[in-house]
Formats: C-alpha cells, sequence, structure tokens
C-alpha cells in the first residue's frame, strides 16, 4: 500500500471528511532537504471535516499530525494542509 493509500485510510477513519484531496508531490521538491529519491515525502492535503469545526487552524494541524504521526515517524517530511468544515467559506 502506498503511503498515499495510508494517509487516506488514517484520515478518512479520523476524520469522517466530506472532502479528501491527498496529492504526492514530491517530484517538485526533488533534491531538497527530506526529499527521497524514491518520493511519498511531500503531500498537499485538504480535508473538508465537521470534526474541524471549533478549532483553530493550529489545533487542526495538530490533530491530523498525530493522526499521521506514525508516517512522520518514518520518511514523512511535509504536509501542506488545507483544513476546513463544510461551513468554511474559504474553500
Amino acid at each position: 500500500m502506498s503511503r498515499a493509500d495510508r494517509i487516506r485510510d488514517a484520515l478518512t477513519a479520523a476524520f469522517a471528511p466530506t472532502v479528501l484531496d491527498v496529492e504526492d508531490d514530491s517530484g517538485r521538491h526533488a533534491g531538497h532537504s527530506g526529499a527521497s529519491a524514491a518520493g511519498e515525502t511531500h503531500f498537499n492535503v485538504k480535508i473538508v471535516s465537521e470534526k474541524f469545526t471549533g478549532l483553530n487552524r493550529v489545533e487542526r494541524a495538530r490533530a491530523v499530525h498525530i493522526v499521521l504521526a506514525d508516517e512522520l515517524a518514518s520518511g514523512l517530511h511535509a504536509l501542506a494542509l488545507k483544513l476546513i468544515t463544510p461551513g468554511d467559506t474559504s474553500r
């Protein structure tokens, strides 16, 4: 199973999102710190979930990092996160 699939599965289980986009952006970071020739080190993630209601931006990011702690400990280097509730107008 790819890292992207593991990320999708973990985020789906934790946040029951109505929208979940996981994009491997590793190719754009080739040669940068933390990048691996094998890829799967840098991801863009968008989640729309009711579970973010009442959480500020930092709390939302912290919740995602907790869910993905194993991935972060095993080679996931960077996440660009867009974490919103269904009612957010800044989609």
